[in-house]
């Protein structure tokens, strides 16, 4: 049984869409796969403020959410790939108005980002 099926169920599209996506860190996992396939370490680089044990709970929920596919290559050290799956792609145009959303009222409200 997946994760989705364990939750509450969602009141509106919305609630649904929250349940699945939100929180700090799900959607800067999700466009930073956008433009493709990363490593573990590479999401732990580019994601910032983000705890090793945080981004493990946050792609396994993404990953039973089937948002993204994560592909583990039995080496020394172990490497660990992650890709949006189509379903994640679906999400990007969204997550791109809603970047372009923040950026102007981050304009109107005079506030400045950190990177």
């Amino acid at each position: 049984m997946t994760k989705i099926a364990n939750r509450a169920l969602p009141k509106c599209g919305i609630d649904y869409a929250f349940q699945r996506i939100g929180g700090k860190y799900k959607g800067r996992v999700l466009w930073r796969l956008r433009s493709g396939t990363l490593l573990y370490g590479e999401l732990r680089k580019t994601v910032t403020g983000i705890t090793p044990k945080m981004l493990t709970q946050v792609l396994k929920e993404l990953e039973e959410d089937c948002l993204i596919s994560r592909k583990v290559y039995i080496e020394v050290p172990p490497k660990v790939e992650y890709t949006l799956t189509e379903t994640g792609k679906e999400l990007l145009p969204f997550l791109s108005l809603l970047r372009d959303w923040a950026k102007q009222q981050m304009l109107i409200n005079n506030v400045v980002p950190m990177s």
